[in-house]
């Protein structure tokens, strides 16, 4: 009869604004469990079933506390205090996502003296693998500071402390990343093995012994036991592990999107982040990747980043700067989602291919502060005929577009910029985002003079 609550209702946690979200636990079977909300002072009741579970939704007022929650039955009370109202954000995807202070990452340690922020709360997700979908999680919320931020994603905090400095409420982040996974291994199994295409590219997955790459194991181990509490949003860095699989990425991320959605009943936001030039072999299997991750992108709800310029060294798979990856996602969020930034949160992206003579036109989407080259000659850029051979191209700017050519290239049909594994390309917009990267033709190997 004794009750019990799962590892992220407790004291310190942060509660979505404006949601009716979930409260549940386990107590005696058929015994009552009643629950008082301080910021109303409502009381609500739920019968614990015969599996000794209960559950029920509670309305969450607008951003604020800190609040306390009582909930007891016949024989005992636990009082939840220091619970914060806000925005709610979950970080997860694989190394990249999960990269903190363990790794010497200078931006955490300087951030260490003044990491204490009591409206920023933490929830560490420990790297956890089932074979079922499990109801609860290990580790418990605390309050930001140098020794909890020390574990938790450089990326996440980030982005949580952008957010919680410009919306000025509390904001709570969710840390469920785990390095080296493919992302089949946070889809539930099911839509995996129902999938022909899914199922046989991951099939082709290699297998480790320090992360699982079979399907549904990290959703069921790490966000399952999540999906009860409501939630602005997700942001994911994670595609590193599916280079090779990159022709059924864009088919399962969309899976995956749909299928938190569906566990959380809620159409969140997600926003990912595009891998970074590395050095993945004389392929093109990296540009693929990101390619599919740009069509991603178009998905309803769903928004990307692009990061070439912050990478400063490509035989390294794990950029040092994570702080400005998180600042992109939190401008993105803060423009996409919040209303609060006009413009100048998203990547330029290609609109518009047009022939001109022996030019090509190229006219790109979120660039309204224009485009400029930063440096005296373009990078990563090149041109082709109908015939697949591939060179160097030249390029200006005229007003808001521009024009591509090479000498050689009598009647060019095709363009590509930043379309390799290691290529960081120089096209900026007026704000300073990169171009991301781009193509036109439909030729999956490397073929140039």
């Amino acid at each position: 009869a004794q009750l019990r609550l799962p590892a992220m209702v407790s004291s310190g946690m942060v509660m979505q604004q404006n949601e009716s979200t979930a409260l549940h636990g386990w107590g005696g079977p058929g015994s009552q469990v009643f629950v008082t909300t301080s910021w109303n002072n409502k009381t609500d009741s739920s019968k614990v079933s015969n599996f000794g579970k209960w559950s029920l939704m509670v309305q969450t007022p607008a951003a604020g506390g800190p609040y306390s929650i009582k909930i007891r039955n016949e024989r005992s009370e636990i009082t939840l205090s220091n619970i914060l109202i806000g925005e709610l954000w979950v970080c997860s995807g694989q190394s990249n996502m999960e990269w903190s202070y363990r790794q010497g990452l200078k931006d955490i340690i300087n951030e260490l003296p003044v990491a204490y922020n009591s409206n920023i709360r933490l929830f560490h997700v420990p790297k956890t693998g089932s074979s079922a979908p499990q109801d609860d999680v290990r580790g418990g919320w605390m309050i930001c500071d140098s020794v909890s931020l020390k574990d938790f994603s450089a990326v996440g905090y980030f982005f949580g402390k952008q957010l919680q400095q410009q919306l000025q409420v509390p904001v709570g982040l969710i840390d469920a990343s785990w390095g080296g996974t493919p992302a089949e291994t946070w889809v539930p199994a099911g839509l995996i093995e129902n999938n022909a295409t899914l199922k046989t590219a991951a099939g082709k997955l290699q297998q480790f012994d320090w992360w699982p790459s079979t399907p549904g194991a990290a959703y069921n181990g790490m966000i399952n036991a999540l999906t009860g509490y409501k939630i602005a949003g997700a942001i994911w860095y994670q595609g590193e592990s599916n280079v090779g699989t990159n022709g059924s990425y864009a088919e399962l991320m969309r899976t995956l999107i749909d299928s938190w959605r569906s566990a959380w009943k809620k159409d969140f936001k997600f926003y990912l982040v595009q891998i970074a030039p590395y050095e993945y072999g004389n392929t093109l299997d990296a540009a693929l990747l990101r390619e599919a991750q740009h069509e991603v992108s178009k998905y309803p709800g769903t928004a990307m980043i692009s990061i070439p310029d912050l990478v400063d060294n490509i035989k390294d798979i794990h950029p040092v700067n994570k702080r400005d990856v998180g600042l992109r996602l939190a401008n993105l969020a803060l423009g996409d989602h919040y209303g609060k930034l006009k413009s100048g949160f998203r990547n330029p992206v290609i609109a518009g291919i047009q022939k001109n003579k022996n030019k090509l036109v190229l006219t790109f989407d979120h660039a309204s502060s224009g485009i400029s080259i930063h440096g005296k000659k373009i990078t990563g850029l090149f041109i082709s005929g109908p015939d697949e051979s591939w060179v160097e191209a030249e390029a200006k700017i005229e007003k808001d577009v521009l024009v591509v050519w090479n000498k050689k290239v009598k009647n060019p049909e095709y363009v590509r910029y930043g379309f390799g594994s290691t290529t960081i390309g120089n096209l900026f917009s007026g704000n300073g985002l990169p171009v991301a990267p781009f193509r036109n033709d439909h030729w999956n190997q490397i073929k140039s003079n």
